[in-house]
């Protein structure tokens, strides 16, 4: 089976789909994939996801790209009008796109089908031509986020995990960690539209956990949990994102579990770089991918 499709899932009390990138020459490898977009937004045609599909499957890498449910829109109004000058839609304008993507729901839903998009993968990983013990999850922004969260899940389960944890320009934590002197001063010369302050952040993960004290396990943001017994990780910051802080924390967190884990900062690029089709920092997180996800 090599060509692309969608296989219909349910978890977490909600219907979501993965579109499935069969590798052509398969080199044993699988990738479970969560696109971004403030856990409100985001498609599986969004070349977040796609391109990472279609790039990786190439590479002899099969990827199931996961379609999971989205929270409320509720944030869109208390993060208000775009900066006219980011070529962004408007609040009104992204409400009414979003509206057909179907019932939204906050945590734990996306990340009840993370993990079940994985079971699914893994079960069915021979089919693709990969082993089942070759499977790894991965995401970039909020899908970072949910593929670190489920990875906990996986480790509390104490049955299969995935092989490779890899998280693009990712945020881990519940709330916007202070930069240090030099990021602070490279992230001057940032548009403030193409940056997330603790405002903006707050808004955005209050609408995916209501109750921040509800969150024990570290399965909705996995930083400041205990991250002992993950699997080994690959972190990809941008350079110039408020959220890097995270990024850099949570692999300090990682080293001080014994977790083995690579961080690499993409020099020059902003928050959300794989959505522009040959950027020079996507083409290198690709390849990064490629290597660390299709290593034996």
């Amino acid at each position: 089976m090599t060509e692309t499709h969608d296989v219909a899932l349910r978890a977490g009390d909600h219907d979501f789909r993965v579109r499935v990138y069969p590798a052509p020459e398969p080199n044993g490898a699988l990738l479970v994939w969560l696109h971004g977009g403030a856990f409100m937004f985001g498609t599986l045609e969004m070349p977040e996801a796609d391109q990472v599909g279609r790039r990786l499957s190439a590479d002899g890498i099969t990827v199931v790209s996961v379609d999971y449910t989205l929270a409320p829109l509720e944030a869109l109004e208390i993060l208000g009008p775009p900066d006219p000058d980011a070529d962004m839609p408007s609040p009104e304008q992204m409400r009414a796109e979003m509206e057909a993507a179907g019932p939204r729901a906050r945590f734990p839903v996306a990340n009840l089908q993370v993990v079940a998009a994985f079971d699914w993968a893994v079960a069915n990983a021979a089919t693709y031509g990969a082993d089942p013990e070759r499977v790894s999850v991965g995401g970039a922004s909020a899908g970072a986020n949910l593929s670190a969260g489920a990875a906990m899940r996986l480790r509390d389960r104490a049955t299969t995990a995935p092989r490779v944890l890899a998280l693009v320009y990712p945020s881990l934590h519940d709330g916007i960690l202070e930069p240090n002197d030099e990021t602070a001063e490279l992230l001057r010369s940032v548009p403030a539209a193409r940056l997330f302050t603790p405002e903006s952040r707050d808004a955005i993960n209050r609408n995916y956990l209501e109750d921040p004290d509800g969150d024990a396990h570290g399965y909705a943001f996995a930083g400041g949990h205990d991250l002992a017994g993950l699997p080994e990780v690959l972190i990809v910051n941008a350079e110039l994102d408020s959220l890097r802080p995270s990024g850099e924390a949570f692999a300090a967190e990682l080293a001080a579990a014994s977790v083995d884990v690579r961080v690499v900062r993409e020099h020059g690029a902003m928050h959300g770089y794989l959505n522009e089709i040959g950027h020079p920092a996507g083409e290198h997180t690709l390849a990064l991918l490629a290597d660390t996800v299709g290593g034996s």
